[in-house]
């Protein structure tokens, strides 16, 4: 009688999952669909404007600031800079305090004439 009822539960198990897998597979094939309800209403005549997440010193068009930027921001736009002497950078601006002049930037350690001349069309004070 045990193997009886232990290949009974074998069986319930089997197709329990058998259902679960069956349930579960047109929620994860299917894309859900989200319905912007502000967006329907709008009419043609209103501009939608997009939203923008930029915080100071973040690049436009390809030009950021080695004053307010971030390290990962700096070592994003920059050519080669890496991150850590994007981090250099920004360590060496908390210490001294900004920037004067973007030739200044060859006062911290790892970045020297020829990289700060390759990136002045990337960087602004």
């Amino acid at each position: 009688m045990k193997t009886g009822m232990k290949s009974g539960i074998k069986a319930v198990c089997v197709a329990v999952a058998l259902i679960g897998a069956c349930a579960c597979t047109p929620a994860i094939a299917a894309p859900a669909v989200a319905k912007n309800d502000t967006a329907t209403q709008q009419t043609d005549k209103t501009p939608v404007t997009p939203v923008t997440t930029a915080k100071p010193g973040d690049a436009d068009d390809g030009v950021v600031s080695i004053n307010m930027a971030s390290a990962e921001t700096l070592a994003q736009v920059m050519n080669g800079v890496g991150l850590k002497k994007a981090q250099s950078i920004v360590s060496y601006r908390e210490e001294y305090g900004p920037f004067k002049a973007l030739e200044q930037l060859q006062e911290v350690p790892g970045i020297g004439r020829a990289l700060v001349e390759r990136n002045l069309s990337h960087i602004k004070l």
